[in-house]
């Protein structure tokens, strides 16, 4: 059975009315260099027994070092490229990305060097407008984009 992760698509309006979405960069050396279709949603892997939604906000968290409150609105899962299913909630948040404190984690770096090395999961994160979060977003992650869009323009 595929891995599924769980995410949170934070968005906020501008002073124009238009909609900014929060995208996360990933860190450690194999994203240093990487800009676009490289940023996510704040997302991971969802525990056995754990809640989709609960995994979402402890992910989220985690990364960010804050997690929303509000009206979640559930939008439709996407399968990356890798297979893994992500499961997607968005949410308002007007959070300033120059407070993220994100987790670390460990791994031998340079490669076969055997020598450890910690990195931060997120490296930085920043609101984008539509068109360039569709830039800056994991390919397989555009269809959030899309659909929170569409549903907020409807006035979900």
């Amino acid at each position: 059975m595929a891995k599924e992760s769980a995410g949170l698509l934070l968005y906020r309006r501008a002073a124009d009315g238009s909609l900014e979405f929060l995208l996360v960069h990933p860190g450690g050396p194999f994203w240093k260099n990487r800009d676009e279709g490289a940023w996510t949603i704040p997302k991971g892997q969802v525990d056995e027994g754990e809640k989709p939604l609960a995994a979402a906000q402890r992910e989220t968290r985690e990364e960010l070092g804050f997690c929303p409150e509000g009206e979640f609105i559930e939008l439709k899962p996407s399968k990356q490229k890798a297979g893994k299913l992500v499961l997607a909630w968005g949410v308002e948040a007007n959070w300033d990305p120059g407070k993220l404190q994100s987790n670390t984690f460990s791994t031998v770096w340079p490669p076969r060097s055997g020598k450890t090395q910690t990195f931060p999961e997120v490296d930085c994160a920043a609101y984008f407008d539509l068109k360039q979060a569709r830039l800056k977003i994991n390919p397989a992650q555009i269809p959030f984009l899309e659909e929170l869009t569409t549903l907020l323009e409807d006035g979900a």
